[in-house]
């Protein structure tokens, strides 16, 4: 076992822009890596100068204001607190709109109800750089639940839990399919804000601005695969007590109205997890999640993913982070790096 490595936990509270500034003081480091991380990779990927795509973050603005001005207040606060502009920190919101549309990643949720548990978790692939800029973010809000999340550093919503035991996990999709509406990472924010199951699968059907799938469910049992785009939102229910997902769009009508351009490990992982669930107990425990997040089937390019030497150095990706949420309990540990070789980080 490597030593143990633990995600900088901030607490943040008061008004939106209190909570973005409070962020943007307490995370100052994550975010300068976040910039650092996403200027090479966007200019890497698609040619573009960090103004250019500040300009193109630009471009939602009025979608999220229209959607939940709050979130503007909160991005400004981060910017205040960190020094840095409001569409730097515009831009690492909407990093999925500028990069993943043209930039293949690799990650695999599930979300199984047991009978006497309702589990949520997943792998988080993407850049090994980005590990230093992950944040374990613990949010109190007037008359919204709390939130926890792992978060990277000046990015206000992605995987996590609500105090309303509310859930969400995420699997990017690579389509080249975009339009200047709420960004997903602002849409998984308001999934975490939510107070109930059908709040959140319902805030962000038709209002992504990319396809990507969120990983809904709740502690009373409820779950769906919400696989959302600019153009069509498809809800995949459970089959079996779970929902599993990987990279690519798995609804047929989403199919023919998006083309995606799935990495070729991701049918594989999905049929991979699919049996590794199928072969748990009907009780399943934290660590044997943690086990089927550890998997090396089809390895590198496997459910625990280590960084595949022969890709191009500029798709290669790794495990960043593993996470399983007892949404039953309203709690989560995650682990950091690749799940078959790190630590339980417990998370209360």
């Amino acid at each position: 076992m490597n030593n143990i490595r633990i995600v900088k936990a901030i607490t943040l509270s008061g008004s939106p822009y209190d909570i973005g500034r409070s962020h943007g003081e307490q995370g100052k480091t994550e975010i300068n890596i976040s910039l650092e991380t996403y200027e090479a990779l966007f200019y890497g990927y698609t040619g573009m100068s960090w103004n250019e795509v500040c300009e193109k973050a630009l471009l939602h603005h009025d979608a999220i204001m229209a959607f939940r001005p709050e979130y503007i207040e909160e991005m400004q606060g981060v910017a205040d607190g960190a020094g840095v502009r409001f569409e730097d920190i515009l831009a690492l919101n909407a990093r999925s709109e500028i990069a993943l549309t043209s930039t293949p990643d690799g990650c695999t949720s599930f979300a199984l109800n047991s009978g006497k548990r309702t589990w949520l978790g997943q792998n988080w692939d993407w850049k090994g750089s980005q590990t230093g800029a992950l944040l374990d973010v613990h949010i109190e809000q007037k008359d919204k639940p709390a939130i926890r999340m792992i978060t990277e550093g000046g990015i206000i919503g992605k995987i996590g839990i609500n105090s309303a035991g509310v859930g969400v996990c995420l699997n990017a999709l690579l389509t080249r399919t975009w339009q200047p509406k709420v960004p997903i990472h602002l849409g998984l924010r308001a999934v975490l804000d939510s107070h109930s199951f059908e709040e959140a699968t319902e805030i962000v059907e038709g209002k992504m601005a990319s396809p990507a799938h969120f990983l809904i469910a709740s502690r009373d049992g409820r779950m769906a695969g919400m696989e959302v785009s600019p153009v069509r939102t498809a809800t995949i229910g459970p089959k079996n007590g779970m929902v599993l997902h990987t990279n690519h769009i798995c609804d047929t009508q989403l199919q023919e109205a998006v083309c995606d351009f799935p990495i070729l490990d991701s049918v594989p992982r999905l049929e991979r997890i699919r049996d590794l669930i199928g072969e748990l107990d009907d009780d399943p425990q934290q660590e044997d999640l943690f086990s089927v997040l550890s998997d090396h089937q089809g390895y590198p390019d496997s459910i625990c993913r280590h960084v595949n030497v022969n890709d191009p150095e500029h798709t290669q990706m790794e495990t960043v982070f593993s996470i399983v949420m007892n949404l039953t309990e309203g709690t989560f540990e995650y682990r950091l790096g690749h799940p078959c070789s790190t630590n339980v980080n417990r998370l209360k």
